[in-house]
Order: C-alpha cells, then sequence, then structure tokens
C-alpha cells in the first residue's frame, strides 16, 4: 500500500498547497484531467455526446451537486487546480515580505500568462493587458478616445447595460451622441445586421460597440464583417466578447478587430476578477488608460494594467484555467455546449405555450439560451425554480423580449438537465402554484 508520504510525493505542487482548503485528491485529480482529455479520442462530435469524457471534466470541479447552476453565463466556477492555485499564489505572497514577493516575484511572472493568452486566443502578447473583467476593458476603450460634442458612437440594443451607460455618461460630460441601433427581427439575418449597423454610420461617427455574443439570448453577431465593414468606412470597432472567449472556438486574428475585451470568470473558468483587454499595437498609442500612466508607456500594453496595488493570485491562476482549456480543447467545449443546449431546447419545444427566443440554426448560437412560457411571468419562473428546487437561471427582460437564460457549463451533468426540463414541464401543465411531484420533487 503506498504510503503518506510517498502519495504526497506524487501529488502536484498545486494539490500540496491547497492544503485545508481542497482535499488533495481532488486537486490531484483535478490535475491529471486535463492530461488525461487531450489523449482521448474521437471527433468533436462524437466526445460531445460521451458522457465518460464530461465525466471526468466534470470530476476537476468542486461544484455543490445540491444546487443545479444553469447561470454559468454570470460567472463560473473554477476547477479545483485552478482553485488551488491562487491559494498557493497567495500563501507565497503572505510567507515572504509582500513587498518583495508581489512586485519582485509574482508581477513579473505574470509575463508568462500574458503570452500563454496570447497564443492560445491569437494575437501578440504586446497586444494583450490583463484586467479585473469585461466592463474594465471595455471602458478603457470607450472612455480612452478623444471626443467631442457631437461626435458620435453606435452600439445595439442588444448590448450590454453597463457599455450602455458608460456612453450616456460621455454624453452628460462631454455632449457625445450615443446612437443605439435596434437589432429586432435580424436574429437569424447575419447580412441585415451588417446593413443595418452600416446605415447608421456617418461622417461623425468616432467608433462602434458590438458584442460578437449577446448576453441576453446567445445570439452570435457577424463580428469580423462589421468590422471588416466600419474599417473601410475608417471606423474603429470594439468588440465585447465577454461571452464567446473560451465559449466559440475562434482566434483573435479571425475577428481582426482593433479592439477586444472578455472577462476570464466566465467561459474560461478562471478565477473570479480576472480579464483580458486586446488592442491592436499600432491603436495603443491612441487610447488612453483609464488610471494614470506615465507618458513613457505611451505605445506600452502594460499602461491599462496602472490601476495600483493588488494581489496577483488570481492572474498568475490563469494559467492553469487555460492549460485546463486547452487539456479539454476549444472545439470539443463548442461542441459540447451546443449539444447542452439542444438537449433542454428541444425537449422543452415540444411543448407549443414555450417560445425560444435564441435560434437553433447552425451559427447563430452556441450554449446560451433564452426561453418563456406563454402566460408565466419569467421572473416568477426564474424564483420558483430556485426558491423550490435550488435550479439557479437568470430573468432576461428586454423591450423585444422577456424570458429566463440558461448558460449550462462542461461540469453540467445531464441528469441536472432533466430535473430542470422536468420542472419547467411541471409548471406548463399544473402553473406555478401547485407543488411539484414525481421525479426530482
Amino acid at each position: 500500500m503506498q504510503s503518506r508520504r510517498e502519495f504526497l510525493r506524487v501529488l502536484p505542487a498545486a494539490a500540496v498547497a491547497a492544503g485545508v482548503c481542497l482535499h488533495p485528491l481532488r486537486a490531484a485529480r483535478a490535475a491529471r484531467v486535463r492530461q488525461d482529455l487531450a489523449a482521448w479520442p474521437g471527433t468533436a462530435e462524437a466526445i460531445a455526446t460521451d458522457e465518460a469524457f464530461w465525466f471526468e471534466v466534470a470530476q476537476a470541479y468542486t461544484v455543490d451537486r445540491s444546487l443545479v447552476n444553469l447561470n454559468n453565463g454570470g460567472t463560473s466556477p473554477s476547477p479545483a487546480v485552478v482553485q488551488a492555485a491562487v491559494k498557493r499564489h497567495l500563501d507565497a505572497m503572505n510567507a515572504a515580505p509582500p513587498s518583495h514577493a508581489l512586485w519582485r516575484v509574482q508581477q513579473p511572472q505574470r509575463e508568462g500568462v500574458r503570452t500563454q493568452l496570447a497564443r492560445a486566443f491569437g494575437c501578440d502578447a504586446e497586444e494583450l493587458a490583463l484586467t479585473r473583467n469585461a466592463s474594465e476593458g471595455l471602458q478603457i476603450c470607450q472612455f480612452g478616445f478623444d471626443l467631442e460634442a457631437g461626435d458620435e458612437v453606435l452600439t445595439t440594443d442588444r448590448d450590454y447595460p453597463r457599455m450602455l451607460t458608460t456612453f450616456r455618461q460621455r454624453e452628460r460630460r462631454e455632449g457625445i451622441r450615443p446612437s443605439v441601433i435596434s437589432l429586432r427581427g435580424l436574429d437569424e439575418d447575419p447580412d441585415g445586421i451588417v446593413a443595418r449597423i452600416g446605415e447608421h454610420i456617418t461622417p461623425r461617427t468616432r467608433m462602434v460597440l458590438i458584442s460578437h455574443v449577446v448576453f441576453l439570448n446567445g445570439q452570435i453577431l457577424p463580428a469580423a464583417r462589421i468590422v471588416a465593414m466600419a474599417r473601410e468606412r475608417g471606423v474603429p470597432v470594439i468588440v465585447d466578447g465577454a461571452h464567446s472567449l473560451a465559449h466559440l472556438d475562434f482566434k483573435l486574428s479571425d475577428l481582426a478587430c482593433d479592439y477586444f475585451a472578455a472577462s476570464l470568470h466566465k467561459w474560461l473558468c478562471a478565477p473570479h476578477g480576472t480579464g483580458l483587454l486586446y488592442v491592436r499595437r499600432e491603436r495603443i498609442g491612441g487610447l488612453w488608460p483609464l488610471m494614470a500612466a506615465e507618458a513613457k508607456q505611451d505605445a506600452d500594453i502594460r499602461k491599462f494594467e496602472e490601476i495600483g496595488t493588488h494581489p496577483e493570485a488570481a492572474f498568475l491562476a490563469i494559467a492553469e484555467a487555460l492549460a485546463f482549456h486547452l487539456g479539454i480543447g476549444p472545439e470539443r467545449k463548442e461542441t459540447r455546449l451546443l449539444y447542452l443546449r439542444d438537449y433542454w431546447a428541444k425537449q422543452l419545444l415540444e411543448h407549443d405555450r414555450v417560445r425560444l427566443h435564441t435560434s437553433l440554426k447552425p451559427g447563430m448560437a452556441c450554449g446560451i439560451a433564452c426561453f418563456g412560457i406563454e402566460g408565466v411571468d419569467s421572473g416568477a419562473l426564474s424564483a420558483w425554480l430556485w426558491n423550490r428546487h435550488r435550479i439557479l437561471t437568470t430573468t432576461v427582460k428586454h423591450p423585444d423580449f422577456e424570458g429566463v437564460r440558461v448558460t449550462p457549463n462542461v461540469y453540467t451533468r445531464l441528469e441536472e438537465l432533466d430535473r430542470f426540463v422536468d420542472c419547467v414541464e411541471h409548471v406548463l401543465k399544473h402553473g406555478l402554484g401547485a407543488e411539484k411531484a414525481g421525479r426530482g420533487g
């Protein structure tokens, strides 16, 4: 029998450092899983339905299975090995003099993380800044342009409210003119989306902000085509990639955009409070940082990271999250998320009163979808799912539609989606007032 000393000797350093925070066996298993998955045979389509593969993925997480988290679009849990890495880096900072560990040891280490992210997502490391979330990265871009009263900025009614608030603040302070373009009726019409945005570009337009994947219902916008169309007219495009990075299988070079920002605590499952900002090299010098940087940094991507003293632990642990993501494989991951969406959505669409606000046509959406039930308030349904059955979703309310947004992730089990579907079907049959009986009740 293997002794405790021998067992500890073979554990990854991350698991040993986890101490009482994580069970050593769970952290060690998480570290092995990412290596084993890459060698798993089969096409992305075959693996999407291979529950043995996804069982191995799920075992790398420490999620509470008495709950069902179908709001991973808000933020996702991190695998055990990522949690262990955060603790390891925090422990190292507190064991040594923090001023030395933080600025002399850990801050230089973030360069390795920058390089790994750039290689994985298709850009130059000198074009990539580490931020705290997508909002920070996008606001760097939204506030970083020199604008004058009367200058126009374009966005859509499918974009994130905080980004609309950002433009409206500049409107109040400086007199710029935000234009919010309606995309109603264009969920399955990429040509129409490009044309509609193009119609609103004028000689006073200074920038366009679009979402790559719409947070409301998962709609994929034709970002690369919008970027190309706007560039022909001399207008830069800021791409909100909060819901596309590590969800869709693509490279930043595919979009050919000048600005792109994302949260890494969503689909990459990195530590909470981590994100990235991409700025094309020739655009860095013309974009002001949110917090002041010295003039000598004008052309340096790191000027966007000048936020004062902050812990590096979460940023360094991004490397573990990225390794786990690549271990699964971006194509396999996207295909699985698509399979999970269809698994629950197609069952619910068998009922006449269910309305799906997300297209199931290829290329129109992926793992995020939004549905509603005729005659049932979506907020009340989402609350009932959580209060009665501990199934977490989120409510979407928009002038064009309202519904319940559902976002499973790679650790989600089919049995959990079955429970979710069962609960919704109970509401379809009995309404929200009756207690649920039967399976899962």
